[in-house]
């Protein structure tokens, strides 16, 4: 494994023009560009805090209920964006994929880090919202670094494992968005933690992005560290994951251009 990451250190370069040509192509011939990298999670906001807020009424542990859902939106369209790139990238980048031989992973990789760039761009409107609404940013913030790490790890995992899978079961594309749809709503976006029961919270803590995007929250909105234990039992099912994830696709990995 260790002879692969450093086979994957060698193609760096590679990984950083694939993932600007996707960045190019993502935007091409589109009006607002860029642009909808920020207005995607603000429409959001503003639909979220309508119906969710204003009609159905869901509380928001106290916070403006625009930046509590828009805090939580934006590692989610992050973490949804990239596997909608990246679970059909090995698919989709087939011709290359069938002439030449470098790291099959860096197809996924270079959607999700393009998709970084997204968030990172999408994260300036975030401070605005902030000053927007009062609210002051803490020592506690720095915790975000190890949030978005195990974020990025964990989409990592589960993209390599998904995008693998799609070369043999085109079926994963179809049902993709199906299921990043029902996923959202296992994850605390519209309603606070707060709101799981008590008995059933161990269990809805299980689901990785319940306590990364609880550990948004917590650090940048509330002046309170992250949840550790429930961020810890992410971070080490993230790793599982993703040393198995990673271990399937290099397994497989080589009947990738037969298949395709």
């Amino acid at each position: 494994m260790f002879n692969d990451i450093r086979e994957l250190v060698k193609y760096r370069e590679l990984l950083l023009n694939i993932a600007v040509r996707e960045i190019k192509i993502r935007y091409k011939q589109s009006v607002l560009g860029i642009f909808w990298t920020i207005l995607q999670p603000l429409l959001m906001m503003a639909i979220f805090t309508l119906i969710f807020s204003r009609f159905a009424r869901i509380p928001s542990d106290g916070l403006p209920y625009p930046v509590f859902s828009y805090t939580a939106l934006l590692p989610w369209t992050f973490f949804a964006t990239s596997l909608s790139f990246a679970i059909p990238s090995l698919v989709t980048n087939s011709s290359l994929l069938t002439k030449i031989y470098f790291p099959r992973e860096i197809f996924p990789m270079a959607s999700i880090l393009a998709a970084t760039v997204d968030f990172f761009i999408a994260g300036v409107v975030f401070s605005v919202i902030l000053i927007f609404y009062g609210i002051s940013v803490t020592p506690y913030a720095l915790y975000i670094i190890p949030i978005v790490f195990v974020q990025v790890m964990f989409t990592l995992a589960v993209a390599l494992f998904a995008s693998a899978m799609n070369v043999y079961y085109r079926d994963i594309r179809y049902a993709l968005p199906f299921f990043i749809q029902i996923w959202m709503f296992l994850c605390p976006i519209i309603y606070p933690v707060s709101l799981v029961p008590e008995r059933f919270r161990t269990l809805y803590m299980l689901n990785p992005m319940a306590p990364i995007i609880d550990g948004y929250r917590n650090v940048l909105l509330k002046g309170a560290p992250p949840e550790y234990g429930y961020l810890g039992i992410a971070a080490v099912i993230t790793l599982v994951m993703l040393f198995l994830s990673y271990k399937y696709f290099k397994k497989v990995e080589m009947s990738f251009a037969d298949k395709i």
